[in-house]
């Protein structure tokens, strides 16, 4: 401000004392665009007035004595660049004080917003960004964005998050504060160009989402643990089931190595029937095997992970597990399985528990029926109403009690149960997997009696 009015004094003695023809008070316009940096619009009016004020003082010292065309003509001409002036600097200044005012309204808000050129270099950051990464913003501007932050996409999302508009994007990105820590943010970016399309700017706006993160995480972990807790429950209740499925082929191996024994120990040794024993006794040993091996996969407690595999697999997986359950309740396996089914992506082990759980709550149902034979019936097949992308689709259906209306609308909701020991889980985690695979899972009462359960799931294109 002092340069300025400095610069005000040199113009007057110049314009009033220096014996040269021109209108030195045209300079007065610089003196005026120049105070629009330091002070506000009614500071731009005073020095104008002072200018104007100047120019006239000047002109009656020099002139006062002899009115002259000439001199009077430049002195207007001076007034003019001074009004000019006046009005451009009260424009910009205006303009820039309205820029300020929305500037300052972004840091009412928590959100962290910040601008980088086309260079990446930080022109804008403010006071929510100075909470959440720690650098006041005198610190921030002109560093570069990702040196500062060390931007990274987190392992859950991987790249960015693809968008209709090029010159806008949102996804999740994991920053490092100033103290080193790191927080995850939900960002959105905005993209400014000029008129042939190359980059000006970015204004980048970050909300705080690592708590929000962690909770979910929490989450996952406690329903995975939920779902492994249910798992296991529902292999204690087959375990009669599956304790005869693993005693029936040791059993056989047993009979079997007997009779070895006797082949051998005869005078002379039947080598042919001693061949058959063993090859029967590693048969029913791989049987055993398989039934523990399915069993033990059941019980394990893993992460998700998907795989290719048909529901075919998964019904395969199953039924050695359940076999034993339905012949002691005098239920009949109606198997209806596709034989070219298509290939889905998921988890084996959590696709079978779906598939037990149904199984389970079938034989369940169809415990106290007389009138009527008990039947439980699966079959596999793909959607056949030309929608794409296709679905593969596995069906359950007993002829046990049915579905009530109000039963229907529940038969899902976590801890809805018709059980009086029952947690009302089971049906709320078959939902939850299935979804997760991205497919449906629907009830609905059978044609006759019963209950008809449909799983679909998406095929890969």
């Amino acid at each position: 401000m002092m340069l300025t009015l400095l610069g005000a004094a040199v113009i007057f003695a110049i314009d009033t004392f220096a014996p040269l023809d021109v209108e030195i008070a045209v300079l007065y316009a610089v003196v005026v665009i120049a105070s629009a940096t330091f002070v506000d619009q009614r500071g731009i009016l005073i020095v104008c007035s002072v200018c104007i004020a100047q120019t006239l003082v000047s002109y009656a010292i020099v002139h006062g004595d002899a009115l002259e065309s000439g001199p009077a003509l430049r002195i207007l001409v001076s007034l003019c660049a001074i009004g000019i002036a006046t009005l451009s600097a009260l424009r910009n200044r205006g303009a820039a004080e309205n820029l300020s005012a929305q500037a300052a309204l972004l840091d009412l808000t928590h959100d962290a917003i910040f601008v980088r050129d086309r260079n990446n270099a930080i022109t804008y950051w403010n006071l929510g960004a100075e909470e959440l990464y720690g650098w006041a913003r005198k610190e921030a501007l002109r560093r570069n964005a990702d040196a500062l932050l060390q931007t990274r996409h987190p392992p859950s999302t991987g790249a960015a998050e693809p968008r209709d508009d090029p010159d806008r994007w949102q996804g999740e990105l994991v920053h490092t504060r100033r103290d080193g820590s790191e927080v995850v943010v939900a960002s959105r970016w905005s993209v400014q160009r000029d008129e042939r399309g190359r980059l000006l700017a970015i204004m980048e706006t970050s909300s705080d989402v690592t708590e929000q993160k962690q909770a979910e995480d929490a989450l996952h972990q406690a329903r995975s643990q939920l779902e492994h807790v249910a798992r296991v429950t529902a292999l204690g209740e087959l375990t009669a089931s599956i304790a005869h499925e693993v005693n029936q082929p040791l059993a056989a191996v047993v009979t079997n190595g007997e009779a070895c024994l006797r082949w051998l120990l005869r005078d002379e040794p039947d080598l042919v029937e001693v061949r058959v024993a063993v090859e029967r006794m590693i048969g029913n040993s791989r049987r055993a095997n398989d039934v523990i091996a399915r069993l033990r996969a059941m019980a394990r407690k893993t992460n998700p992970s998907h795989t290719a595999l048909t529901l075919n697999d998964v019904v395969a997986d199953v039924i050695p597990l359940v076999e034993r359950e339905l012949l002691n309740n005098n239920i009949t396996l109606k198997l209806d399985l596709q034989a070219q089914t298509p290939t889905v992506m998921g988890d084996r082990i959590q696709l079978a528990q779906v598939v037990i759980n149904l199984i389970v709550n079938a034989v369940q149902a169809m415990s106290e029926v007389e009138d009527r034979p008990k039947l439980l019936s699966i079959g596999s097949k793909v959607s056949s109403d030309g929608s794409q992308p296709r679905s593969a689709i596995l069906e359950i259906a007993d002829t046990g009690a049915g579905l009530g209306p109000e039963s229907a609308k529940k038969l899902f909701t976590a801890f809805y149960t018709t059980k009086a020991d029952g947690m009302g889980m089971g049906l709320s985690i078959c939902r939850t997997i299935v979804e997760s695979h991205g497919g449906s899972i629907v009830a609905t009462s059978g044609e006759r009696s019963g209950a008809l359960f449909t799983i679909k799931l998406p095929v890969p294109l």
